[in-house]
């Protein structure tokens, strides 16, 4: 870990130690269950024994050696690594439960480990030998189970070795188990001080990473996507080459068995055998040469002697098989798949060539050899059908073994990759990472402190990392000397800018006799609102904390355009004509203005001018489009200038003006609620009512003032 230095040499000795006696155990408890015949495996006693002292790291390595050594007594084993590395893993998620011995997950541990092993390993094996199980205590159970419950062969197979290897890992699980509890616990206490019994799938005590993808994860999917492309390319070249080397083998059967028919018939009898089929002299003699031929290769399905005619295929020879009744000698059958493709070629008694079919007679390669006459002319055709069933068997099995092999290995590589980087780069990396994201600059005490903290994490790497550290230290202790001058400035900034909007409302208030506290009202209605909206999720992707901070520090200048009103309009006592209605509605104008001179002054327009802008221009908008200056409509209309036209029109109506009196709450409320959709923006109305409780407290609380 950073800033605790380890002995590297020590390290990686205690590593291969237990990897060796877990490795050993392993071997030992597969022989143990060859000696004592029993039915089960024995073999991963080290594996989940590992997992308990060491993690991840121990246990995959255990699990993929374990089966490259069985692999010299029996081959095979090999393959099955990938079902050990996936057995290893298991345990390691489940080691921190297994080591308290929680019985709910050891019973889970046992039947996932019985689930990869027997059915997940199951599959595997009938993958590799062809599609078939083999023989021995698991295909007789499997037997006795198809014959209770018919599932089917392969269904009954994987409930077998499932059942076989529950047991199997019940044995190696508590045997695991027992072996722990009695270590000394000075060992297990030296183990989990190794930096690698950290570096787990199931326990990571380095750091807390919330990001979708951290540098562990692109580094894993970087060295996973690059070995799999070359894997593929590995796997799909072998597996072409051995496609095609295998039907080559297989036409060169074919055309060898057409040939030795070929040459042994009597071409001058074809025309009897035609007429008198089975009873011509010679028939029975060249029909028993075919059958010969036939059962000296497996492989061979079919063969027979056609003559091809434009009316159909005459049957001339033709062998029975087990599943297939030959036809008739002197029958005309219709063209098969091969013959209606090469039809032509047939006709004209020229060379076919070798084709393979996929049909309800089965995957078939086949082979036609030319019987020619004294004349040189072509009399018939020597038939040979290819099964290429035991191709695809084999081609699956090839496939299975080497997918299998790359599997657990790509796992084991990628288990030691990602602990050397998460051990050089990952972890200082993320320490440092963890160190800003804890930085606290609230007070210069807990600044100190951080700082602190940032100097004892002595990452000490000697490379790029350790100077990133320095670097950092000192960019963070710079920042700190700055911080408390940045902030005397701000709060400078925020008194001069609260100071000004307290100004310029007092300017309004001074000269319209009717408002009274109109604007410090609204102001408020405006921030219950606006936390409503931020309880309810209404346009949450827009109410940051920052943003109604703004709007309600700048709520007071939305009427400042009234200062360039005039005081007869301003202060009439009743109602305005058109004119001056008109005159009047021009302070929204008036008051974007203002605020576009302050933006000017300033020469930066921050978020506060922005929004102090957007309220005092746009608050008498209407969300239906008929309000004004601009008769902006909906969510053109900006958020902040939604909110204060309820805010707005709520204190209108309640206020008394030199032209009415106030409006009792209900009824205000009444007309808020019908305005919405036309007037306000409805979610900001819903909003509004959601808050009623405490907008008639406020409201109540300025009347008594």
């Amino acid at each position: 870990m950073p800033g605790i230095k380890q002995n590297g040499k020590r390290t990686w000795l205690s590593l291969f130690a237990l990897v060796a006696v877990c490795v050993l155990l392993n071997y030992l408890g597969a022989r143990l269950n060859g000696l004592l015949g029993l039915p089960f495996y024995l073999d991963n006693v080290g594996t989940i024994l590992s997992a308990l002292l060491g993690g991840y790291i121990p246990c995959v390595t255990v699990g993929f050696l374990s089966n490259v050594f069985n692999a010299f007594s029996s081959p095979d084993s090999i393959y099955y690594s990938v079902i050990s590395v996936f057995i290893a893993t298991a345990a390691a998620l489940f080691a921190v439960k297994l080591r308290r011995v929680r019985i709910p997950y050891v019973l889970l541990a046992i039947l996932t480990f019985g689930f990869i092993g027997g059915v997940i390993g199951g599959m595997l094996t009938w993958l590799i030998y062809g599609f078939d199980f083999g023989e021995g205590a698991a295909a007789d159970l499997a037997a006795a189970i198809d014959r209770i419950f018919p599932v089917g062969y392969l269904t009954s197979n994987l409930i077998s070795n499932f059942l076989i290897d529950v047991a199997d890992k019940a044995i190696v699980t508590v045997a695991s188990l027992v072996i722990f509890k009695l270590l000394p616990e000075k060992l297990d206490n030296y183990l989990k001080g190794q930096d690698w019994f950290y570096i787990s799938v199931f326990e990571n005590s380095t750091r807390k990473i919330r990001k979708r993808f951290s540098l562990r994860v692109k580094s894993t999917l970087l060295f996973a996507a690059s070995t799999l492309l070359i894997a593929a390319a590995a796997i799909g070249t072998s597996v072409i080459q051995y496609h095609n080397s295998t039907l080559a083998e297989y036409s060169n059967q074919a055309q060898y068995a057409a040939h030795i028919i070929a040459t042994h018939i009597d071409t001058d009898s074809i025309e009897s055998y035609l007429r008198d089929g089975r009873d011509a002299e010679g028939y029975a003699r060249t029909e028993e040469l075919m059958q010969i031929v036939s059962d000296a290769s497996p492989e061979i399905a079919f063969m027979y002697i056609y003559r091809v005619r434009p009316d159909g295929t005459h049957v001339i020879f033709d062998l029975s098989t087990e599943e297939t009744e030959a036809d008739a000698p002197g029958s005309v059958i219709e063209y098969d798949d091969t013959i209606s493709k090469y039809l032509d070629l047939f006709l004209e008694g020229r060379e076919i060539p070798v084709d393979v079919t996929n049909d309800e007679d089965g995957w078939l390669l086949s082979v036609y050899e030319p019987i020619r006459g004294a004349s040189g002319k072509v009399l018939c055709y020597v038939g040979v059908d290819m099964s290429m069933a035991n191709l695809q068997a084999e081609e699956t099995s090839f496939l299975a073994k080497i997918t299998a092999l790359f599997i657990g290995f790509l796992i084991l590589i990628r288990t030691y990759a990602v602990w050397m980087a998460e051990r050089h780069i990952i972890i200082p990396v993320n320490t440092i990472a963890d160190a800003a994201n804890s930085f606290t600059y609230d007070t210069p005490q807990a600044r100190e402190e951080s700082m602190k903290m940032i100097e004892n994490l002595n990452i000490d790497t000697g490379d790029e990392i350790e100077y990133l550290y320095d670097a950092y230290k000192k960019t963070t202790a710079d920042t700190v000397h700055f911080i408390d001058e940045v902030q005397r400035k701000s709060d400078q900034v925020i008194r001069l800018q609260n100071g000004l909007v307290l100004v310029l409302a007092d300017m309004v208030e001074s000269r319209d006799k009717c408002t009274g506290d109109h604007v410090r009202k609204t102001a408020a209605y405006c921030e219950i609102i606006l936390r409503q909206m931020q309880k309810d999720g209404i346009y949450a992707d827009q109410l940051s904390e920052e943003f109604i901070t703004e709007v309600v520090s700048s709520a007071p200048l939305h009427d400042v355009g009234k200062i360039k009103v005039s005081d007869t309009i301003l202060n009439k006592p009743g109602r305005l004509t058109d004119e001056e209605f008109k005159k009047m509605q021009n302070h929204t104008t008036a008051g974007g203005e203002i605020i576009d001179k302050v933006i000017t002054t300033v020469g930066e327009e921050s978020e506060y001018l922005t929004e102090a802008k957007n309220l005092a221009s746009f608050h008498h908008e209407k969300w239906n489009g008929k309000g004004y200056p601009t008769g902006l409509q909906g969510e053109e209309i900006p958020l902040s200038a939604r909110v204060m036209a309820v805010a707005d029109v709520f204190d209108a109506l309640v206020s008394r003006r030199s032209y009415k009196e106030p409006f009792s709450v209900d009824k205000a409320m009444e007309i808020i609620r019908e305005d919405a959709g036309t007037h306000f923006d409805p979610l900001i109305v819903e909003a509004f009512f959601n808050a009623e409780e405490e907008i008639r407290r406020v409201q109540k609380l300025n009347m008594e003032l």
